[in-house]
Order: C-alpha cells, then sequence, then structure tokens
C-alpha cells in the first residue's frame, strides 16, 4: 500500500543522471507515483543496471518511449495530461527540440509543474557546456573553501551539486509549485541549477565572509576545519574522531575529557595560536585509539563523534536503532539504502518498489496504469515507439 505525504501525486521523470533521478526518488520516497521514461535505445544495451545509479532509482517503474518518434512525443503529451508534474535533467534547449518543452507540455495541462535540472542554469554564457557536480561547486566558489590549509580543494564527493544543490533542490520547488498550483489552479515551470543550489547551501558562509567574519583562504576558518575544536583528528590507531565544541560549555567539556588544565592552553579565541592548541589536542588524542575515546567521551556531552567508515555506519548501533538504513528491497535481507527522510507522524514514507527499475522493465503495465489502452500499446510498439524490456 502506498503512503506519504504526496500519495495521489503523479510524476514523468525524463531519465537524466545524477540530481534528476535523485529528485525523483525523494517525491517518491513521499508517496508520488513516478513513472520513468527511459530512453528506447537504453533497453538491453547495457544489461543490469550499474551500482553507480542503482541507489537513487528506487521507487519508480520505467517505460521505454523513443520521444524521436512521433508517434512517442504524442504518447508523452499524452501522460502529460494526467500528469501533476513533469521533472528533466537535459541540456537547456533540448527538451524544445523534442516538443516536451514547457511550452508544449503546459499547452496540454495547464496545472502542469514542469520542473527543469541544469548544471549552469538555463541562461548565462556557460548554460549550454558540459559539466558535472564537482564544476559547479568550483564555479559557486565553494570548493576553494574545501580543504586543509596550504592543500588544493578537496571534493566533497558529489554531495553539494549532483544532490543537496540540485535534486533537493528540484524537489523542493516541485512541491513548493504542486502547493501553489492546488490553490491557484495554475501549473508554472521551476528552474532549478546545481549552480544555484550550491551557492545557496553556501549562503551562511558568503555572507561571512562579507561580514569580513571569514577568510578567502582554505583551512583558516571556524567551521573549514580552521579552529582545533572544530576539526578531526588521528588516534594511535589510524582512526579519527570528530569534535565540534563550538561553545564554551562544550569546549570545557572538551577539555575535561583530554585531561588538560585550561590554564595551560591558549586562548581558543586567538586564532593566532590555533596551531599551538590544535597541536596540543593532536598529542592527547594519539595517545588512544579511536574507540577507546569512545568510551573515555561518554556521556562528556563534548560534542565529540568517531569517524566512522561507511560501512560502520551501516552496522552502528545508533544508527541500526534509529532506522537510518533500510533494505533495498522492503521486507528482504540484501543492500541497504538510507532510510525516506524527513519523518512524518501521519502520513509516514516508504521506500517505494520496485528497489532499482532497468529500462523499460514496465512499458507496458505502466503505461497501462497511466491510462493507455491495448490497442494503443500495439500500436506504439510497431512503430518503435516504445519498448518493452524481455
Amino acid at each position: 500500500m502506498t503512503t506519504g505525504p504526496l500519495h495521489g501525486v503523479r510524476v514523468v521523470e525524463l531519465a537524466s543522471d545524477g540530481p534528476g533521478p535523485f529528485c525523483a526518488m525523494l517525491l517518491s520516497d513521499m508517496g508520488a507515483d513516478v513513472l520513468r521514461i527511459d530512453r528506447a535505445d537504453r533497453v538491453g544495451a547495457h544489461g543490469p543496471q550499474p551500482p553507480l545509479d542503482s541507489g537513487i532509482r528506487r521507487g519508480r517503474r520505467s517505460a521505454a518511449v523513443d520521444l524521436k518518434n512521433e508517434a512517442g512525443v504524442e504518447l508523452l503529451l499524452g501522460l502529460v495530461e494526467g500528469a501533476d508534474a513533469l521533472i528533466e535533467g537535459y541540456r537547456p534547449g533540448v527538451v524544445e527540440r523534442l516538443k516536451v518543452g514547457p511550452e508544449d507540455c503546459l499547452a496540454r495541462n495547464p496545472r502542469l509543474v514542469y520542473g527543469r535540472m541544469t548544471g549552469w542554469g538555463q541562461d548565462g554564457p556557460m548554460a549550454a557546456e558540459a559539466g558535472h557536480d564537482l564544476n559547479y561547486v568550483a564555479q559557486s566558489g565553494l570548493l576553494h573553501a574545501v580543504g586543509v590549509a596550504g592543500g588544493p580543494p578537496v571534493t566533497p564527493l558529489n554531495l553539494a551539486g549532483d544532490f543537496g544543490g540540485g535534486g533537493m533542490l528540484l524537489a523542493f520547488g516541485v512541491v513548493a509549485a504542486l502547493f501553489e498550483a492546488g490553490r491557484s489552479g495554475n501549473g508554472q515551470v521551476v528552474d532549478a541549477s546545481m549552480l544555484d543550489g550550491a551557492t545557496m547551501l553556501g549562503s551562511m558562509i558568503y555572507a561571512m565572509l562579507q561580514a569580513g567574519q571569514w577568510v578567502d583562504r582554505r583551512g583558516s576558518n571556524l567551521l573549514d576545519g580552521g579552529a582545533p575544536y572544530y576539526t578531526t583528528y588521528r588516534t594511535n590507531d589510524g582512526r579519527w574522531v570528530a569534535v565540534g565544541a563550538l561553545e564554551p560549555q562544550f569546549y570545557d567539556n572538551l577539555v575535561a575529557a583530554l585531561g588538560l588544565d585550561p590554564a595551560s592552553l591558549p586562548d581558543r579565541e586567538d586564532q593566532e595560536r590555533w596551531p599551538e592548541l590544535r597541536a596540543r589536542f593532536a598529542e592527547v588524542f594519539a595517545t588512544r585509539t579511536r574507540d577507546e575515546w569512545i568510551a573515555a567521551m561518554a556521556d562528556r556531552d563534548a560534542c565529540f563523534s568517531p569517524v566512522l567508515s561507511m560501512r560502520e555506519a551501516l552496522i552502528d548501533e545508533h544508527n541500526r536503532s534509529h532506522g537510518l538504513f533500510v533494505p533495498a528491497a522492503e521486507g528482504e535481507d540484501g543492500p541497504l539504502r538510507p532510510a525516506p527522510a524527513p519523518r512524518f507522524s501521519a502520513t509516514p514514507a516508504r521506500v517505494a518498489q520496485p528497489a532499482a527499475a532497468a529500462a523499460g522493465e514496465h512499458t507496458l503495465a505502466a503505461l497501462a496504469d497511466w491510462g493507455v489502452g491495448d490497442a494503443e500499446l500495439d500500436s506504439l510498439a510497431r512503430v518503435g515507439a516504445i519498448v518493452q524490456r524481455p
């Protein structure tokens, strides 16, 4: 049974990579019926879905449609008539050339929310250029801020562009526009880009920079690892711990747990002496193993945590108790995935199935459920507008 606050909402997803699928997964987790439209020429081309993509493909069935075929375009526009939203992640101008752009779709369904995801934005001199998450975060200025003092910028996985600044921003925009459409009866275009989103994530840092509270240099600030009480330390077994003791009371608890005399330490507000303070902390942390520090810091309220590996996070006691990870296929053993979030009291989200559909796996059944009749399905298959994966 489908649950979630978006139960009853229908979304067409034009298959893409990275932020588009992540946005679709979030909407599906919240109960939306999301139908992924894969390229017909992808059916059978790559065998099983590659691991790179499978973790964000849950909860949607796949129909393979040829959008270079007039019948395929007409099929998609017919699906749009019964949809609440459509999301796409192509470069600017591509969907317009395919005749499934915002004007084409809104003409068929004026209530439609049309969600667009790009890297650089729909306009500007770089709009049509190729790029990936790392490029957009670099352009925002934020990549420059991530890394240790004197070292190179450090790639923050693909979290700030693809997912936080991309897919999550688009999902927020789509839901906001759906709320508005419910009041006014009018759809609209939601224009999200990874450059916009990554920059938005840096709102506080940009404000601090312009207020003179942030130095435009890596590893030299309160929140970039420059502060000795907001950084990581190596333990004597080669593992790491993280401390985030920003407030004075937590800092005092940290110093006490380390067994240091506060009077012997430099003033924590004196940034010129941060290297000295860091060295004192590092010397003490290096005397014990990571797990010994976990025990020593228990109930200290010092904003301390171990740096867990990803495999450790999957089995950590707190994470398991909290239900942070759930099986990819509900009720089964096997791969774990992050649980849907946030959590709702009255309309709980759940991991929707299938776990990771292959291109064209549900073409006939899914299109039938969306109102396409048997005769039309036969006709579309004959002209190559749709493909059912064997």
